[in-house]
C-alpha cells in the first residue's frame, strides 16, 4: 500500500496527460478556464497533467496529517520541487520545468545518501534496512553508493529522455522505465545481498 501511496501523483500524471490527450479540445478549454489565457491543444495535456500532480503531492501530504502521521522529509522536498517546477510549467506554459522535476528528485536522494556518508558518518540505507537484515559494515557503504549511483543514473537518463524523445515519450518512461528500471536494480541488488546477509555485522 505504501508503495502505491508513494507512486499515487505519478499515477495520475500518466492518467491526467492520457485522458486529456484523447479529449483534446475539452482539455484545451478545462486548461484556458484554469490558467484564465487561451491554451492550445497540444500543451493542455501536459498543463494538466501537471497541475494534478501538485494536487495530489498536496492531498497526499494532508491525508498524513490528517491520520496523524509523520511526513517523510523527502515528501516535503518533492512537494517543494513539483511547487516551483510544476508552478513554472503552469506559470510559463513550457513543459521543460517539469522535466526537470525528476531528475531534482534523483539527485537529492544521491546527494543526501553521499553527504550523510562522507560528512556525519550516518548511511541512510542501513537507517532504513539494518531492522530488516544483518550485514558487514563494508557492504552497507557498497549498498549505499549503489543506491547514490543508480539516482545519479536515473536523473541522466530523465533528462535524455525527455530532450530526445517527444513529450508523449517522456510521459510513458515517468511511470513504465522509472518504474521498471527500479525494480530490475532491486532485484539486482537483492541476488547481490543473498550473499552476505546471513553474516554478521561488523562490530
Amino acid at each position: 500500500m505504501k508503495v502505491l501511496f508513494d507512486l499515487l501523483p505519478v499515477l495520475l500524471f500518466f492518467a491526467a496527460y492520457k485522458i486529456a490527450g484523447m479529449n483534446e479540445m475539452a482539455a484545451a478549454d478545462l486548461a484556458t478556464a484554469m490558467l484564465g489565457t487561451e491554451i492550445g491543444i497540444k500543451q493542455a495535456p501536459i498543463l494538466l497533467a501537471t497541475a494534478v500532480t501538485i494536487l495530489a503531492t498536496f492531498g497526499q501530504i494532508g491525508w498524513l496529517k490528517l491520520r496523524r502521521r509523520k511526513v517523510d522529509t523527502m515528501l516535503w522536498v518533492t512537494l517543494g520541487l513539483v511547487t516551483l517546477l510544476g508552478g513554472a510549467t503552469l506559470v510559463f506554459h513550457d513543459p521543460v520545468f517539469i522535466k526537470w522535476k525528476p531528475t531534482a528528485v534523483y539527485w537529492l536522494f544521491a546527494i543526501s545518501l553521499l553527504a550523510s556518508a562522507m560528512l556525519f558518518g550516518k548511511n541512510l540505507i542501513r537507517s532504513v534496512l539494518e531492522a530488516q537484515m544483518s550485514l558487514p559494515d563494508r557492504i552497507w557503504s557498497r549498498l549505499n553508493a549503489a543506491w547514490a549511483g543508480f539516482f545519479v543514473l536515473m536523473g541522466v537518463l530523465n533528462l535524455y529522455v525527455a530532450f530526445s524523445f517527444t513529450e508523449e515519450t517522456w510521459v510513458n518512461f515517468k511511470l513504465f522505465g522509472g518504474m521498471g528500471l527500479m525494480l530490475l536494480f532491486v532485484i539486482g541488488q537483492g541476488m547481490y545481498l543473498s550473499r552476505h546477509v546471513e553474516e554478521e555485522p561488523q562490530q
